[in-house]
């Protein structure tokens, strides 16, 4: 039985060295390839020209080279654009570029759908079907990025993992995407202008800290006691507030990076004084830099609403009068089913 052909990209510029030696090819070639395959986004052998036709056969008929490809693209009335990929194997995810004055930020996806069933996001209705890997999200920052450019003529300024999935449970694709992204000879993009948002895995939430990550981190609180966060967000059985607590303040005793809370305010649920004055608590607790308060974006699934801007005028009033710095996050893409919580592979 033939065995499957190695993906290129998942050698180290060692290990392509190393092949290159074992054929007798010229040192150079194995620059040019590396080039091809990180800087100049290569999707199969043959697009690399400066190679020998004879030398690109060699690689096709030894390696794979899978890339993820634009599926579809839906644009919104505020300039957001979502893009559905597909994967080698045909699997569906998807990303946004949200377009504003100041920034161009790519929202990645890390998993293909989600494990964590949070009640009120599109995503965690779905099942996980794997991890993709880190090539794929590199893939998809990159394909962004070109829409981008495009589109605007601008480059990404900034790069949010909070599309499909959960990020640190795929911790290593994750971190070895940031690290092609940010490396000159990837994208060069720094690590400050990447943040990795988490619904709260405690235990690697500290392991970013003992890896000593550059780039920001967000927490997706939604709730701030254990009765209505484990409600909402079945990861809180095993992850309580207090754990994730102690897990951000060791993360930023090791990093000293930028820590964020994201709320989502639902009607009648997480929107009152006394919600917002437990919030607060949480909030002095940590160095966090910011609260992100996102409005809801109702989805079929479930029972949600969004509250009235009175409410929500008076929880920021709330927050402020306590020195809490929060910012109003309006969603974007709503039209195109491209804004929080939505993301869910529709046609």
């Amino acid at each position: 039985m033939k065995t499957a052909k190695k993906n290129i990209r998942h050698l180290s510029l060692c290990e392509i060295e190393e092949y290159f030696e074992n054929i007798g090819e010229k040192k150079f070639r194995v620059k040019q390839v590396w080039e091809w395959l990180w800087l100049k986004h290569a999707h199969s052998f043959d697009a690399m020209t400066n190679l020998s036709k004879d030398l690109r056969n060699k690689l096709s008929e030894e390696f794979s080279l899978p890339a993820l490809k634009i599926d579809a693209t839906q644009y919104s009335a505020d300039g957001t654009i979502k893009s559905r990929f597909k994967t080698f194997d045909n699997h569906l995810v998807e990303g946004v570029l949200i377009p504003t004055d100041e920034r161009k930020t790519a929202c990645v996806s890390s998993q293909i759908g989600c494990s964590l069933s949070c009640k009120f996001c599109a995503t965690g209705y779905m099942d996980r079907k794997r991890n993709l890997d880190f090539d794929e999200i590199y893939d998809e920052v990159v394909l962004i990025n070109q829409q981008c450019e495009r589109v605007y003529e601008k480059k990404l300024s900034n790069i949010v993992f909070m599309g499909m999935g959960e990020p640190l449970l795929n911790y290593k694709n994750v971190l070895k995407a940031i690290e092609r992204i940010s490396s000159p000879d990837g994208l060069g993009m720094s690590p400050r202008r990447i943040t990795v948002s988490t619904a709260g895995v405690a235990k690697m939430i500290r392991q970013l800290g003992d890896d000593q990550v550059k780039f920001k981190l967000a927490l997706s609180l939604h709730a701030a006691n254990d009765n209505k966060r484990h409600e909402i967000m079945p990861i809180n059985d095993t992850n309580n507030i207090k754990s994730l607590v102690e897990a951000l303040n060791y993360f930023y005793k090791l990093t000293g990076n930028e820590i964020t809370f994201e709320y989502i305010l639902f009607k009648d649920f997480n929107d009152s004084q006394q919600d917002a004055d437990e919030l607060v608590k949480i909030y002095r607790q940590v160095p966090a830099d910011l609260v992100n308060i996102i409005e809801y974006n109702p989805i079929d699934a479930a029972r949600f609403q969004k509250p009235d801007d009175e409410t929500v005028n008076l929880f920021m009033k709330h927050l402020e009068k306590n020195k809490v710095n929060a910012r109003l996050r309006r969603s974007r893409g709503k039209d195109i089913d491209a804004a929080c919580g939505q993301l869910a592979n529709k046609d």
